[in-house]
């Protein structure tokens, strides 16, 4: 299969990038918006991976060209470019292609980090709404460290929650989440319980925050 992370040049697009290139054999392509960005970053990958005697091709393109080639687009941007950064693909995309939303909308202030949804009344949400009506819109990886996912030396020992309209999709998007090893994906319903699940972010960032012993917490539900 091959994946394509728009804004894979960010934080959470490094993170899954890496781990998706370690751990399974899915052809993993990098998006930005400036191309050249991408391609530097995916030499980088491609030389973490070959210090650990893994030989891999990641590819960059512009985010058009990487979600044109790709079965499954990751949106690896920040929630307020979600909207303008499907909408520059969306003639690009297909019945059969998965697109995944992992951002989430939150503001700061001197206690920590908020929630800050948007009138779609989730970044999800916001994805589903500007895709086309024949692409199945998931959300999943919002709770994760991206410290934690793109520091292959560590164990991931956490949860996912997966929100989807479209039960196919929903298992494709378990199925690679499934194959980072250390990660466990939960489906929680629909893209309507995906405000739930995003507003565990900031609660887990503050606890970071607060908790020495829980820098790059994660979620783990029993």
């Amino acid at each position: 299969m091959r994946i394509a992370l728009c804004g894979g040049t960010g934080d959470i697009g490094e993170g899954l990038a890496l781990r998706w290139a370690y751990d399974t054999d899915h052809e993993v392509l990098i998006g930005s918006r400036d191309p050249e960005k991408a391609r530097t970053k995916a030499q980088e990958y491609e030389t973490e991976l070959d210090s650990r005697g893994v030989d891999r091709t990641v590819k960059g393109f512009a985010n058009e060209m990487a979600a044109d080639r790709a079965d499954v687009v990751v949106l690896a941007v920040p929630p307020y470019y979600v909207r303008d950064t499907v909408e520059g693909f969306a003639g690009r995309l297909d019945r059969d292609t998965v697109l995944v939303s992992p951002a989430v909308g939150m503001q700061r202030d001197d206690a920590g980090l908020h929630y800050h949804p948007p009138s779609e009344g989730s970044v999800t949400a916001v994805a589903a709404a500007a895709a086309p009506d024949e692409v199945a819109v998931v959300g999943a990886f919002h709770n994760l460290s991206a410290g934690r996912l793109a520091n292959l030396d560590v164990e991931l020992d956490q949860d996912t929650l997966l929100v989807g309209d479209d039960e196919d999709a929903v298992d494709i998007v378990r199925m690679l989440a499934a194959e980072i090893e250390g990660l466990r994906p939960l489906y929680a319903g629909p893209v309507a319980n995906a405000a739930e699940i995003e507003s565990l972010t900031p609660l887990l960032i503050n606890l970071a925050k607060y908790n020495d012993e829980l820098h790059d917490a994660g979620v783990q539900f029993g």
